[in-house]
């Protein structure tokens, strides 16, 4: 694991010239890494299935971004060693890698930055290393926030290729001081204290960030179902103010986060959440991460239950809910009703 101890000679080979990356994909997270990263001094060459979208990113960000309309075209223009960032679906990541992976040079890097299954990194990993390719898996966080606040970045793969691309990440990263040291840390930064880590080798930034996604999944579920206790108060006496409630625990409670940051945000726009159905999406990392638990022998019922209540919420429990009411009904008679 890298710490903040690599060798001067390295860094300032790196730091000579303002980092160049390639990025394919140019959706909410590529398009945003890419002006994060030209806001912090480095370049990009840029690709997008659709050409109109890279032609307007580099229109808004000038000289700092060229176009390209063709991954070949991307590959020519980068210097060597190329450095790649992919951000695409992973449903689509491990077509694209190998499309880049037939026209670049040994000694290039292809990042892979978006949620990709870490089962499939190793064996892509392995096969680009034959050619003398670098994979570099980084799971990336920070949503449509990531470009004022930055990206934590959690990355797999070989040592050399994380080294040729820390100028990137510490464009890319959020600030030191971007919260309080934690007490009883001193001396140097750590490397994690700068917002982005090597956790590993091949496919361990991809787990570590598919863990992450799966404690999202059951914070965001804890949440939503204590306010949603706090709304069914009506029996006791109470009409509980939940758009308050939501601002004032921002203050000073134990369960303050960004999280709840960003729900507050969410009542002010729209305080009965009128604009959603309540049907929630799962993008795949929670149902890994179950998969992981139960390969290892680990216990996780929280992020079971949150991956669970996401199934529900798109209707996958009608049937069931079905046939209890037709139990009930069969051996006591119990005609449906929506009292309790």
């Amino acid at each position: 694991m890298i710490e903040n101890t690599a060798s001067t000679s390295a860094l300032k080979r790196e730091n000579s010239l303002p980092p160049e990356l390639g990025m394919v994909g140019l959706g909410r997270m590529g398009a945003n890494l890419v002006r994060r990263l030209v806001r912090g001094g480095g370049r990009s060459v840029v690709f997008d299935t659709d050409p109109a979208v890279a032609a307007a990113l580099a229109d808004e960000l000038g000289s700092g971004v060229r176009p390209a309309s063709t991954l070949a075209e991307l590959v020519a223009a980068l210097p060597t060693p190329r450095a790649i960032w992919v951000m695409v679906p992973a449903s689509v990541a491990g077509a694209v890698v190998a499309e880049i992976a037939d026209l670049i040079d040994p000694g290039d890097v292809i990042i892979d930055g978006g949620n990709t299954d870490w089962r499939e990194d190793g064996p892509r990993g392995a096969a680009l290393a034959e050619r003398n390719i670098s994979l570099l898996d980084v799971g990336t966080s920070g949503g449509v926030w990531g470009l004022e606040r930055g990206y934590c970045m959690m990355v797999g793969g070989a040592e050399e290729a994380v080294l040729q691309l820390r100028p990137v990440f510490d464009i890319l990263s959020p600030p030191a001081d971007s919260v309080e040291r934690t007490p009883g840390r001193d001396g140097d930064l750590t490397q994690a204290e700068q917002g982005w880590l090597h956790c590993g080798p091949t496919g361990s930034g991809h787990f570590v960030k598919m863990v992450h996604n799966g404690i999202e999944y059951g914070l965001m579920g804890a949440y939503a179902e204590g306010l949603n206790l706090l709304g069914h108060t009506a029996p006791y006496g109470f009409d509980v103010d939940i758009p308050a409630v939501t601002e004032l625990w921002r203050r000073g409670s134990v369960v303050g986060s960004w999280l709840l940051d960003l729900t507050a945000a969410a009542f002010v726009a729209d305080p009965t959440l009128d604009g959603f159905t309540g049907v929630v999406s799962d993008s795949g990392e929670g149902r890994w991460s179950l998969e992981a638990a139960v390969d290892l022998g680990v216990p996780a019922p929280v992020l079971a239950s949150a991956l669970f209540s996401r199934f529900s919420s798109r209707g996958e429990e009608t049937m069931a809910n079905k046939v209890l009411s037709a139990m009930r009904n069969e051996f006591g008679g119990h005609v449906e009703s929506s009292a309790p």
